[in-house]
């Protein structure tokens, strides 16, 4: 499985945003979820692991989950050949609205 697998499942989505504000326990990152059981939770957290976006640490008796950055990469490449198109649309945005502000004084 790719990262680009991994992240088209709506659960490890939910899983990566809630990394995305820090690390988390194993146990915070079931009740992210409380739709799912632990070992489904589980489950996706070693997807995440497998393909390189979230990295596990113990804790004593818990396990730390945390983003990988560097896990991240290929995803920001991926979107990187389509900023161009953001910047185009924002830029077309701003060109409106300065038109419209001027029309409307």
């Amino acid at each position: 499985m790719d990262v680009f697998e991994a992240i088209a499942e709506p659960s490890r989505r939910v899983l990566l945003d809630t990394l995305a504000a820090g690390d988390r326990t194993a146990g915070e990152l079931v009740a992210a979820l409380p739709e799912l059981t632990q070992p489904s939770v589980s489950r996706h957290l070693r997807i995440l692991r497998e393909v390189g976006l979230v990295e596990v640490r113990p804790d004593a008796q818990r396990r730390i989950y945390a983003l990988r950055a560097d896990g991240l990469i290929a995803i920001d490449s991926w979107i990187n050949g389509y900023r161009q198109f953001w910047a185009d649309h924002l830029d077309a945005l701003e060109r409106h609205l300065h038109t419209g502000s001027q029309e409307n004084p």
